[in-house]
């Protein structure tokens, strides 16, 4: 480190360098020797283990989703078969109230039932009896009433299922399946 010298006047630049400057008036405020209290080993070191930590808590993440899983199991009663004729539709709201479904009574005499938010951006789909297939109109998606799967427009993946369970002439949800 350099002395300042008794010859040197205080206003010049190496008098000025004595002053004690607050951090924000300094070039470059960080001490040569606090950097040799970090090594690059120690630096690596600490890499990995923040990228361990980090890859941890994504496991636990994953593991807490499968004790949880996204099945709804919970038997609510939709509606009665003769009130529900061949190739028309019923709206519900399963597994929670603010959960909309679509029942369909499919022409071949089949009851289907569908998850009734589309699998792309969520919106609300719809029967279109005309057509005969399932319809999202926010992007202009249509799924299969059969089977659910995405026919046109951006959703990739098919409709959560509703397993139907029928007593007698009673038709109930029992779960929803995300497929």
């Amino acid at each position: 480190m350099m002395r300042r010298s008794d010859s040197t006047p205080k206003g010049t630049a190496r008098g000025r360098s004595r002053q004690r400057l607050t951090r924000w008036q300094a070039e470059f405020p960080y001490h040569w020797d606090a950097d040799d209290l970090v090594s690059r080993r120690e630096l690596l070191r600490f890499s990995v283990m923040a990228s361990g930590a980090l890859f941890a808590a994504t496991a636990g993440v994953v593991g807490l989703s499968y004790l949880n899983p996204l099945r709804s199991v919970r038997k609510q009663a939709i509606a009665q078969t003769t009130e529900i004729p061949p190739g028309s539709v019923r709206y519900f709201q399963y597994p929670t109230p603010g959960d909309e479904a679509i029942l369909l009574h499919l022409p071949d005499g089949r009851f289907v039932a569908y998850s009734g938010r589309c699998t792309h951006l969520s919106c609300a789909v719809y029967y279109d009896q005309a057509r005969g297939t399932l319809i999202c109109p926010c992007h202009e998606g249509v799924f299969d009433p059969q089977t659910g799967a995405p026919l046109a427009g951006p959703p990739q993946r098919s409709l959560p299922k509703i397993v139907l369970h029928q007593e007698g002439s009673t038709v109930y949800a029992v779960e929803e399946m995300p497929q």
